[in-house]
């Protein structure tokens, strides 16, 4: 089962979804981790209604850090904030599908740590059990 998750992976690396920018971002933030130079800048549009219309990502790094940000950005599009304030690095490490080394933990987590940045002046983030905090 690993491997069809890794050929996912892999696919998501070499051909993100909604890769690329937003000419008029509601929120953006740049990520990234220090320890191995990935980068991820999270572009949003959110409505007035507050749903994320919009989204798009532009980085480099590791195929996991890439595909986690590609996997992400499909994951909320289309979302009320509400919803997006619930999500977990656990809920993240279930999308990858694939066992994360703790040296990998900071990759794969990277674009739940710029989503929150982005939107941390709007949405209120869950407290509890989180892998991020780990």
């Amino acid at each position: 089962m690993d491997d069809l998750y890794r050929d996912e992976i892999l696919e998501h690396y070499r051909r993100p979804h909604n890769f690329g920018t937003l000419p008029s971002p509601t929120a953006v933030h740049e990520g990234a981790n220090p320890l191995c130079g990935d980068r991820i800048t999270l572009m949003l549009g959110i409505s007035d209604a507050g749903v994320v219309d919009e989204v798009a990502f532009t980085g480099r790094g590791c195929a996991i850090s890439q595909a986690s940000a590609s996997m992400l950005t499909d994951q909320i599009k289309g979302k009320p904030l509400e919803e997006i304030a619930r999500l977990s690095g656990q809920d993240v490490l279930d999308e990858l599908g694939i066992e994360i080394s703790p040296a990998r933990l900071k990759c794969a987590l990277l674009s739940l740590d710029t989503l929150r940045h982005a939107l941390a002046d709007r949405i209120a983030w869950q407290a509890g059990t989180d892998v991020a905090a780990r």
